[in-house]
């Protein structure tokens, strides 16, 4: 088994046994390590919570917590996007494992939907994860960034969180 896969592990772990600091640190980790998708993390927890008999109202505790950990994890790209520009960001591109036309996609977005790309983009797979790039580098407001990173990822989050809680009670439903 490769650290990749022994890492994936610990993170189940980490959110079936430990449910809010599990998806906080995860959700974290997620932002800035893309192979930990969110759409492993948040169905795994909401299925947790169905497991483990939680009120229905934790879906919302869980989104909030995750959405708090993303927003936390968005930010350092943010940062290093306003920090280094356009060009300081090309040069190491190759270290983060970031393809250029990845990045390129994130920017039409962010140039076509303006700051509620934001918002929008923490919905949209793939694009989750860079959209603070180039908010960074069109020097979105940091207030307005935080806000909108954290309304579009604690959306993604208790939507996931939900399906995960949805699909557990249709499958002990067939049981």
């Amino acid at each position: 088994m490769n650290e990749i896969q022994l890492f994936i592990e610990w993170v189940i772990s980490l959110v079936t046994e430990n449910l809010y600091p599990g998806v906080f640190l995860a959700a974290l980790i997620e932002t800035v390590f893309p192979p930990i998708p969110s759409e492993a993390i948040f169905p795994l927890a909401g299925y947790t919570i169905l497991k483990s008999e939680m009120p229905f109202i934790h879906i919302f505790g869980v989104g909030f917590v995750g959405g708090i950990g993303a927003t936390l994890g968005a930010v350092i790209f943010y940062l290093i996007a306003l920090k280094l520009g356009r060009s300081g960001l090309y040069r190491y591109l190759k270290y983060a494992k970031i393809k250029e036309t990845r990045l390129e996609k994130a920017d039409k977005w962010f140039e076509k939907y303006g700051d509620k790309s934001v918002i929008l983009g923490r919905l949209v797979p793939g694009i989750r994860e860079l959209v603070s790039i180039p908010a960074g580098i069109f020097n979105m407001k940091p207030l307005k960034f935080l806000l909108f990173t954290f309304i579009g990822s604690c959306a993604w989050s208790i939507l996931l969180t939900a399906a995960g809680y949805y699909f557990g009670v249709a499958t002990l439903d067939l049981i």
